[in-house]
């Protein structure tokens, strides 16, 4: 086999396709919730003896996110209809994502990383972790209507 043809398969493999939609919606999911993460902190002006704020702050940036993240998981990135099935499956994904994201976002926090700049490496840590979970009910046999 070719160079040519190697890289040709790996171009038009459907998983890469299916990761790079998946890396987009990730990105606008992250966005979302970012975004509004930073303005309830700045509209709050959360000072550094507050974390019970910024973790509300943090979790309603997330569950809007999620919202957008489901339909486009479903529609856009994995081009399957939602079921009840999956999007049950996918609640328990984030389930377990959100928590993952909380002890990140506190394990920085602790650390001394400023609340502005915490959620970036959570975002590195657990987002590869949440595409592994996400296409797990997305492909499954076992989430199907």
């Amino acid at each position: 086999m070719s160079l040519y043809t190697k890289i040709h398969s790996i171009i038009h493999s459907p998983k890469l396709h299916e990761f790079i939609r998946f890396a987009i919606v990730g990105t606008i999911a992250t966005g979302i919730h970012y975004g509004i993460y930073m303005l309830i902190v700045w509209m709050n002006d959360i000072d550094e003896d507050e974390k019970l704020y910024t973790n509300i702050a943090y979790t309603i940036g997330y569950i809007i996110s999620w919202l957008c993240n489901f339909y486009l998981s479903a529609h856009f990135t994995f081009k399957e209809k939602t079921s009840v099935k999956r999007g049950i499956g996918f609640a328990l994904s984030h389930g377990v994502n959100y928590l993952l994201h909380l002890i990140f976002l506190n394990f920085f926090l602790w650390l001394g990383v400023s609340e502005s700049l915490a959620p970036i490496p959570v975002f590195c840590i657990v987002i590869p972790i949440n595409f592994l979970l996400v296409r797990f009910v997305f492909k499954s046999k076992q989430f199907e209507k």
